[in-house]
């Protein structure tokens, strides 16, 4: 196939990824939200309900990190990084993890990281959001929403290699052979 003819299709995909994106928020819409707690989790300042990390805004992303072990969530925090300033003008954003303030402030200045970070350590946040079982920690994110006095989940996602919100593998899959074994790591030489 020439390149052209390539890109044609190609650009076909992209167009049937774009319309099934446009049907993903038309659904999402229909969603009825799902009541959480206000669970307290530490900030760097001491204890915080979920509740408070929303300030002044209506909305509420919480990235479910698996913590500073997790190279690759490491990757998609890079990232988040760069676009925070875009992200926190539409909503409130944070990244959750299990490890404590005190990891995570070490962890995020190392990485020269900006957002906000609790720890759901002790907590069932993770767990009772899907994002943990049996111990073991799972990426993704959940939007939450105030509805009154309530905090409600409007969506959620795990997060991995292919999803939406790490555009390293959108630029791997422009590449013939796509990541071909890449592996994220802490730092490269």
């Amino acid at each position: 196939m020439t390149y052209a003819e390539t890109k044609t299709s190609v650009d076909g995909y992209r167009r049937q990824i774009a319309d099934l994106r446009e049907k993903m928020r038309e659904a999402q819409l229909q969603a009825e939200p799902q009541p959480v707690a206000d669970y307290v989790l530490a900030g760097p300042d001491g204890p915080v309900k979920l509740s408070e990390l929303f300030g002044d805004k209506r909305d509420l992303i919480v990235i479910h990190n698996m913590g500073a072990s997790c190279r690759y969530c490491t990757l998609w925090a890079d990232g988040f990084n760069g676009v925070l300033p875009h992200l926190e003008d539409r909503a409130a954003f944070v990244i959750a993890t299990p490890d404590t303030p005190e990891q995570q402030r070490s962890f995020s200045a190392s990485r020269g990281w900006r957002m906000r970070m609790v720890s759901h350590q002790g907590t069932n946040f993770a767990a009772d959001m899907g994002f943990a079982e049996d111990g073991k920690w799972r990426p993704g994110v959940s939007v939450f929403a105030r509805r009154g006095d309530e905090v409600v989940r409007v969506s959620d996602q795990n997060l991995g290699p292919g999803d939406d919100f790490c555009a390293v593998w959108h630029f791997f899959d422009m590449i013939p052979e796509g990541p071909a074994g890449w592996r994220a790591r802490f730092g490269y030489p």
